[in-house]
């Protein structure tokens, strides 16, 4: 089963990497032992139009990703973990999801 455009739970990294938290992430690509994830926060302050995907409990797709309560996915925050590290699968991000994610994740990564 791939992964790729699964919603998880990983040991997700603190930006100076000293620590985890337990937390969901969306995995863009999946390799042979790690897969790069996008985190997921709850705090929806936090959100940057430019960047995140805004995920509503009133999205027609919100049910299938498991989540349990609005939030935001950081495509400006991403990180490349061990397969070891995912704790469980929470659901998945459908097809609309995956058209504003893409087009999102162009955008923050052109160089």
């Amino acid at each position: 089963m791939s992964l790729k455009g699964k919603i998880v739970l990983v040991h997700f990294p603190f930006t100076d990497l000293r620590a985890t938290k337990l937390r969901p992430a969306l995995v863009l690509y999946e390799g042979k032992d790690d897969v790069v994830v996008a985190f997921i926060s709850s705090r929806l302050e936090k959100f940057e139009p430019k960047t995140d995907v805004l995920v509503e409990r009133s999205h027609l797709e919100f049910k299938v990703t498991g989540l349990k309560v609005s939030s935001i996915i950081k495509l400006n925050k991403i990180a490349t973990v061990h397969k070891g590290l995912l704790a469980g699968i929470l659901g998945e991000v459908g097809d609309l999801l995956k058209e504003e994610i893409n087009v999102k994740l162009c955008n923050t990564l052109r160089l």
